[in-house]
C-alpha cells in the first residue's frame, strides 16, 4: 500500500517538520524512505572557471553529508532509508524522481528554506502536489510540533466521505494507520443544503421542499456511514453534518474535534477526471491547517495533462 515514501528536504528546520510523520507513516507499512535534496543546477562553466565548479562540488558534498545525518537519525528508528542528491528545478526534479522510482507517496513540508509566508503552502509544494498524480501528504510547517521522532501519534483521523467508491479509496490506508496508532476514526459526511437562487425570500412550499430533501439525504447518508463503520466500529465515530458549504463544515469539524490528520480522496462522486483534485481536496490544500494526506484515485494516464503542460512539452520537443 505504502511501500516507498519520498521526502524532499532542503536543509532547513522547516522542511524537517515532516520527519516525525515519516516515522509515523513508515512504521505501520514497513515502508522504505527516500530522502531527496535538489540543488539548483549550476550555470554553464568554462574550463578556466574552476572556482565556481569547486563551489558546486562543495555544495553537493554538504547536501550529501546533511542527508546522511538525517538518514542516521531515521535508521535509529529501525527504518529502511535511502538518500539521493540531484540537481535542477526543485518541483520538476521531485516529480520526475517520484515517477521514475516507484514512489507510493510524497511527504512534503508546506514551507522550507525560503521561510514562512502568508501563503498556506509554498510554490514548490503547490507545483509538486498538482503535477505528481500520487498520494501526497502536506505537513504545516507553521504549526509548532515536537521534533521527537519516536512519539508522534495520530489520535484522531478525519475521513470525509460522500457515499462514493472514490472517496472510500482511503479506507484501507486509514484502518492500517488507526490500528497502529490506536486512533479514533471520524467518518464525516456533509449534506449540502440546496440553494434556490431568486430575489424574493423562499415561499413556504420551497422551504418545505428544501427541508424534505435535506432530511431524505441525511437518512440515506446515516445508513451509508453505518455500513462503512461496521468493520471498524470499535475505533470509529459518525459525524453527519448539514451545511451550504461542505469544505467549511469539515474545517469547523477539524477544529472542534482536534483532528490530528485529515485523510481524503482526491476526488468524490462529482470529481472531474481532467483535474488532479476535486473542490474539497483543493480547498484543504489551500486553506487546511492540519496535516493533510490526499490519496490520488486516478493514474497519470487517466489524468493526462493540462494545456500548459502539453504546450510546454511541444515547445521543448518532448
Amino acid at each position: 500500500m505504502l511501500n516507498h515514501i519520498l521526502i524532499p528536504l532542503d536543509g532547513s528546520s522547516l522542511a524537517e517538520c515532516v520527519l516525525p510523520h515519516a516515522v509515523a507513516l513508515a512504521q505501520p507499512f514497513d515502508a522504505t524512505l527516500t530522502l531527496l535534496q535538489v540543488l539548483d543546477r549550476p550555470p554553464t562553466i568554462s574550463r578556466s572557471q574552476s572556482i565556481p565548479l569547486l563551489d558546486w562540488h562543495i555544495r553537493k558534498a554538504e547536501a550529501t553529508s546533511y542527508l546522511d545525518g538525517v538518514s542516521g537519525r531515521l535508521k535509529e528508528m529501525h527504518l529502511d532509508v535511502q538518500t539521493v542528491v540531484t540537481e535542477g528545478r526543485i518541483a520538476e526534479q521531485v516529480v520526475e524522481f517520484a515517477h521514475g522510482n516507484d514512489i507510493d507517496m510524497i511527504l512534503l513540508s508546506s514551507h522550507g528554506r525560503s521561510g514562512l509566508s502568508g501563503w498556506n503552502i509554498s510554490s514548490v509544494v503547490q507545483k509538486v502536489a498538482l503535477m505528481a498524480c500520487l498520494p501526497t501528504m502536506i505537513v504545516r510547517a507553521y504549526r509548532m510540533t515536537s521534533t521527537d521522532l519516536a512519539h508522534l501519534r495520530y489520535r484522531r483521523l478525519l475521513v470525509p466521505l460522500d457515499c462514493s467508491q472514490r472517496a472510500e479509496s482511503v479506507l484501507p490506508l486509514v484502518t492500517t494507520l488507526a490500528r497502529h496508532h490506536q486512533s479514533d476514526i471520524l467518518l464525516a459526511h456533509v449534506v449540502c443544503t440546496p440553494e434556490m437562487p431568486h430575489r424574493a425570500p423562499p415561499t413556504p412550499a420551497e422551504h418545505a421542499l428544501v427541508v424534505q430533501i435535506v432530511e431524505q439525504s441525511r437518512r440515506k447518508a446515516q445508513k451509508y456511514l453505518e455500513q462503512v463503520q461496521g468493520p471498524i466500529r470499535s475505533t470509529s465515530q459518525i459525524h453527519l453534518l448539514s451545511s451550504h458549504s461542505v469544505a467549511a463544515a469539515l474545517h469547523n469539524l477539524v477544529q472542534q474535534e482536534k483532528v490530528d490528520l485529515v485523510i481524503l480522496s482526491a476526488h468524490g462522486y462529482s470529481g472531474e477526471n481532467r483535474w488532479p483534485y476535486g473542490s474539497v481536496a483543493l480547498n484543504f490544500i489551500a486553506y487546511g491547517t492540519t496535516p493533510l494526506l490526499i490519496v490520488q484515485d486516478l493514474s497519470r494516464d487517466e489524468l493526462g495533462g493540462t494545456q500548459a503542460q502539453l504546450a510546454a512539452r511541444e515547445r521543448t520537443g518532448h
